[in-house]
């Protein structure tokens, strides 16, 4: 069983930077994959970056290459998805998933979630 709880979300201008962290609870995080997502009003939840276990391997969509960059220290059980250049369609509720198998970028393939945290980038 692994609980997620995310943090760092706010308010920031177009251009500026925000840093998400989701701890997890569990002694076996260092064994799961973890996956970033986000979900604007009106919108399906999609997929915005993923990072296996290990750390040897790291996915983006496309909207985020370049601007964002997923990252884990699993001696803290937390990752992170450092976000830059925002831009005003960046703005969504943001969740971390976990998954005890290799990441995929399909929400429902995820086994956790965390409860959100709110990201609005002003233009």
């Amino acid at each position: 069983q692994v609980q997620l709880v995310e943090s760092g979300g706010g308010l920031v201008q177009a251009g500026g930077s925000l840093r998400l962290s989701c701890a997890a609870s569990g002694r076996t995080f260092g064994s799961y994959a973890l996956g970033w997502f986000r979900q604007a009003p009106g919108k399906e939840r999609e997929f915005v970056a993923a990072i296996n276990w290990s750390d040897t391997n790291r996915y983006y969509a496309d909207s985020v290459k370049g601007r964002f960059t997923i990252s884990r220290d699993n001696a803290k059980n937390t990752v992170y998805l450092q976000m830059n250049a925002l831009k005003p369609e960046d703005t969504a509720v943001y969740y971390c998933a976990a998954r005890a198998l290799d990441f995929v970028v399909v929400p429902k393939e995820y086994d956790y979630w965390g409860q959100g945290t709110q990201v609005t980038v002003s233009s």
